[in-house]
């Protein structure tokens, strides 16, 4: 008899583990780099070929939203970029990843250009050191150079509405403090 009950049990243990993974939210990729000093690269400015680095914000909260011409969930969020960055003074550096400086141009040139510094990252290298899993991502970094957020896949207006724009504002609140 208690043989015969231990695949029913093996069974049900699986039911619920599937159940509660149904439930999560695909969007809501744990990130251990939330709390920690932002990843520091040196990376060549899109357009002038000036090296960029995290540490010229220093004492500005910024975002950094990671994308690629090829990527097409990118091209769902860039038209909401665009209008944050129209409405918005909050600075968005856009690291372009593992694309050709080409590309890129043209794609910023054809869907407009929502970022105050392009940098490439033709490699992958700095994307790896922020923990991308995959294109877009979006990370908030804050005025001390910590990583306070991480959006993974595509920025939406409700995102922007019900997460971002209230996270900067507590984020404004606490500096000054």
């Amino acid at each position: 008899m208690k043989k015969q009950s231990l695949p029913l049990i093996i069974f049900g243990a699986l039911v619920v583990i599937l159940a509660i993974g149904l439930t999560l939210d695909p969007k809501a990729v744990p990130s251990p780099l939330i709390g920690k000093p932002a990843a520091q690269f040196s990376l060549p400015e899109l357009y002038t070929q000036e090296p960029f680095s995290p540490t010229q914000l220093k004492g500005e909260t910024w975002i950094l939203n990671i994308w690629a011409s090829w990527c097409v969930s990118c091209r769902q969020e860039h038209e909401v970029l665009v209008a944050f960055s129209q409405k918005n003074t909050t600075k968005i550096i856009g690291l372009n990843y593992k694309d050709t400086p080409d590309e890129a141009k043209a794609w910023l040139k054809e869907f407009g250009n929502p970022y105050q510094i392009t940098i490439e990252d033709a490699q992958g290298r700095a994307g790896i050191d922020w923990g991308v899993y995959g294109v877009p991502e979006t990370f908030v970094i804050d005025a001390q150079g910590i990583i306070r957020h991480k959006f993974t896949g595509p920025m939406t207006q409700q995102r922007v509405d019900k997460e971002l724009l209230p996270l900067l504002a507590q984020i404004a609140q606490e500096s000054t403090l």
